[in-house]
């Protein structure tokens, strides 16, 4: 009999409303029922993707006398970290507090006023390398409940007391300057893997944003270096068995520093984000690969996450049945030489093991390889070499297809908006500016209320229940600025300039300025969670500065161009500390170091000399430039306001800092005014 989840729009949360444990989702009723019951709660969070939260459920949650055991001693909810992203990262620091590590699943136990004493992540069915069986912990966390009620409750209060005491004291009110930016790349540098590309060593993830940030600080001061970084990471991650060969995307990491195996869950966020950086390493370069694998990712987005409404799925499992009934991880994407030959035939065969880097001995799990391109000497007949794609991209259909988590969530639309207009408008795929602008579509018709709130997911059309984070705001308007720039559609800026103005009144400290990841009137959690660290997204601190800055570049307006600088502080403080986890942030003040430019394109719409001088304002390389195109004098974007034609022809401007450029009618010239 399904269990109180059957109810609940996550994917995540469905897959456990068969299971044996009477779980509850996070609500004021469960907890009420724990005060009534006298049971402490356990908490236990994870993601549809997620592998290991897979195992878990299945070696425990799924088993009758553990669900008993659960019933009898606790209140269980279960929560999805992609819908409450609050309810995890409160948690998680206090998970990451006490034992120095964090990681989904997520297993906390909780005093029925929701205050945490017990933590881990994965928990075994039996005793496993100096770990407890769940059952232990379960009993132990129970003994203790009964025994010794009153020595809980006070470790419950003392982690809560650290937890108040960890509040982000950056009001830093100077922006990051020349020497903070440069310490940053030096950092980067030091850890940069000279060998395979990326930074530190195994696992090893995808550092768009740090790209991102070396690409623009290249942009600004000449720095080859910086470049090189950022053009040799993306070759090698393209290269890797990160990238899926056959069918585009990105799988979340690599278990090993050459990029070679991959985690296969695939994620909506880091294939956005991936897009986007390839989209502009061609920008700057010119680089075949960098087009090929932006295009090739943005046809994966479209092609396989997005929803019949729309938007665009949050993920694809990394387990699929491998054919013979069992759940095994990679089973959708891994070749042997065996099964190449019963595709392609013997000589083609032959062919692909050597372009795809597939080995007799595998290098994946049993005998099976992922698919690569490494650096090999000669050169391969192109024209055989999409052939064998296609037919092993057929035949590779004909799999049993990994789960799809098909709920939306408006921050990762977002980003996906930003990538695929941009992407759409450099390589001239209309098609996906329309699937950007369906995306957005849909935020706006079913996410945004009458007072434009902003809602985290949705699922077949129908809203969830949670409220949106400061990062839903933050790049949801980063995907509507995007837009705005790629259309010149003002009512896409306006749509941004609601959500942000709720970021200023809802997300930020009146005296400090520092951004909280919920909104003042959210629920109430033990501690308002608050981190300006960038990790697998932008957080939502440096995604809400880089929005505000753009706006305010967009619109003039002053309260949003300060806000700006008030969330860049932090970014002073720890990027050259720890550049790795704050790219964002560094992007973002790279683009206030070079102003950033405004840029207003005025001509009639359909004129080829309009659309060639938007086209290189798109294309210019300088940091977080804003791009305005439009008829003469039109108020359809405020850049465009008083700006009139020059003798007659499609005319360019260019701002930054309150001084502007000679307007200009020539495409060369509007390229020099963007370069350094």
């Amino acid at each position: 009999m399904p269990n109180r989840l059957a109810h609940e729009t996550s994917p995540y949360l469905l897959q456990h409303a068969d299971n044996p444990v009477d779980w509850w989702p996070w609500s004021a009723e469960a907890f009420e029922e724990a005060r009534k019951s006298g049971k402490p709660v356990l908490l236990s969070v994870g993601y549809s993707s997620c592998h290991w939260c897979h195992v878990m459920a299945h070696e425990s949650f799924e088993d009758q006398e553990t669900a008993d055991y659960l019933n009898a001693h606790f209140v269980n909810i279960k929560v999805d970290r992609e819908e409450r992203p609050d309810v995890d990262a409160v948690y998680m620091e206090a998970v990451q507090a006490a034992t120095g590590q964090g990681g989904w699943p997520m297993t906390v136990f909780l005093t029925p006023d929701a205050e945490p004493f017990y933590f881990g992540t994965y928990f075994p069915p039996v005793p496993r390398q100096g770990s407890p069986s769940f059952r232990q912990v379960l009993e132990g966390v129970h003994s203790a409940w009964t025994d010794r009620r009153d020595e809980v409750a006070e470790v419950a209060e003392k982690i809560v007391r650290d937890l108040a005491g960890r509040e982000i004291a950056f009001g830093d009110t100077q922006v990051p300057g020349e020497e903070d930016l440069a310490g940053a790349l030096l950092g980067l540098t030091r850890d940069y893997d000279a060998g395979h590309g990326g930074f530190g060593g195994a696992p090893k993830f995808p550092p768009s944003m740090a790209i991102e940030f070396l690409l623009r600080h290249h942009a600004r001061t000449g720095s080859e270096g910086a470049l090189q970084m950022a053009a040799d990471t993306c070759e090698r991650m393209a290269r890797g068995g990160i990238y899926d060969q056959l069918g585009g995307g990105f799988a979340r990491y690599s278990v090993d520093r050459e990029w070679v195996v991959p985690h296969f869950e695939k994620m909506l966020y880091d294939n956005a984000l991936l897009c986007r950086v390839y989209a502009h390493l061609w920008r700057a370069t010119g680089s075949d690969l960098a087009r090929r694998v932006a295009l090739e990712t943005a046809d994966f987005m479209v092609r396989e996450l997005r929803t019949n409404e729309g938007g665009f799925a949050s993920a694809l499992d990394a387990d699929s049945d491998d054919g013979n009934g069992r759940h095994v991880e990679g089973a959708y994407y891994v070749w042997t030489p065996a099964q190449l030959r019963e595709v392609l035939g013997e000589r083609d065969a032959g062919l692909a093991a050597d372009y795809f880097g597939v080995t007799e001995e595998g290098t994946f799990e049993e005998g099976a390889s992922v698919l690569q391109l490494p650096q090999r000497e000669g050169v391969f007949d192109a024209e055989r070499i999409a052939s064998v794609r296609a037919r092993l991209l057929e035949a590779r259909g004909g799999r049993p297809a990994p789960g799809r988590d098909d709920k939306v969530v408006a921050a990762w639309n977002g980003l996906a908006i930003a990538a695929l207009a941009e992407t759409g408008a450099y390589f001239d795929r209309p098609d996906l500016i329309e699937a950007a602008l369906g995306a957005a579509d849909l935020l706006v018709r079913l996410h945004l209320d009458e007072h434009a709130r902003l809602a985290r997911t949705s699922r077949d059309g129908r809203v969830g229940a949670n409220a949106g984070v400061l990062e839903d705001y933050a790049d949801v308007s980063e995907g509507f600025l995007a837009l705005a720039s790629v259309t010149g559609e003002g009512v896409w800026l306006e749509f941004a300039g609601f959500l942000l103005d709720h970021v200023l009144v809802q997300f930020t400290d009146e005296e400090s300025g520092t951004l909280y990841d919920t909104a003042a009137d959210a629920e109430k959690l033990i501690r308002r969670p608050q981190d300006p660290t960038d990790n697998a997204t932008p957080s939502g601190w440096s995604a809400a500065a880089g929005a505000l800055l753009s706006y305010a570049a967009q619109t003039g307006a002053e309260p949003h161009r300060a806000a700006a600088e008030r969330a860049l502080g932090v970014v002073k403080a720890l990027g050259p500390r720890a550049p790795r986890f704050i790219g964002w942030g560094l992007a973002t003040a790279e683009a206030l170091l070079d102003g950033p430019r405004e840029v207003a394109v005025v001509g009639p719409v359909d004129d080829p000399a309009t659309k060639e001088l938007h086209r290189a304002a798109l294309l210019a390389t300088a940091p977080g430039a804003v791009v305005a195109v439009g008829a003469p004098d039109s108020d359809e974007l405020p850049l465009l306001v008083e700006r009139s034609l020059v003798h007659g022809e499609p005319t360019a401007y260019v701002c930054r800092n309150f001084t502007c450029d000679a307007p200009t009618t020539e495409v060369d010239r509007l390229r020099e005014a963007l370069g350094r």
